[in-house]
């Protein structure tokens, strides 16, 4: 799946969009790139100098990329719902995410009751595991959130 497809499953648009292409997908897993450039806006602050990606936006892609899994596969009105970050458990960096860096993101759902959901998601660069986590999200109609 290539960006443009991606925007139908995402509301979020530049400099927010965190996924670039999705490699897999799976009712219950995905797999998604992310390339991290210099020209990203957050390198601006982050550090002058010393880039590195914040952890906080590494997150939000792997939730990007679960927010993708979840609305292609288990979401019957995509254009009409949303899902919202409710939680985050076992949040853990590993390494330095640097310009140049490709971050390949692994998510699978952990378990789904009615409209809530657990996922589990890691992320490497060059096969090293840089992030990983346990997040929590609930699926909402866009009228209610």
């Amino acid at each position: 799946m290539k960006i443009e497809e991606i925007k139908n499953y995402l509301p979020h648009r530049y400099p927010f969009l965190l996924v670039d292409r999705v490699l897999e997908a799976e009712e219950d897993r995905i797999v998604t790139i992310k390339n991290v450039t210099v020209n990203e806006e957050f390198f601006n602050g982050h550090f002058p100098g010393a880039p590195i990606m914040p952890g906080v936006l590494q997150v939000e892609a792997m939730a990007q990329s679960g927010c993708i899994m979840l609305m292609k596969a288990h979401v019957e009105d995509p254009e009409n719902t949303l899902i919202v970050f409710t939680g985050i458990k076992n949040a853990k960096f590993r390494q330095q995410v640097v310009p140049g860096d490709q971050l390949k993101m692994e998510v699978k759902l952990a378990n789904m009751r009615r409209n809530f959901v657990t996922m589990e998601g890691q992320a490497t660069v060059d096969g090293k595991v840089v992030c990983e986590l346990e997040a929590s999200a609930a699926i909402v109609p866009k009228d209610k959130a």
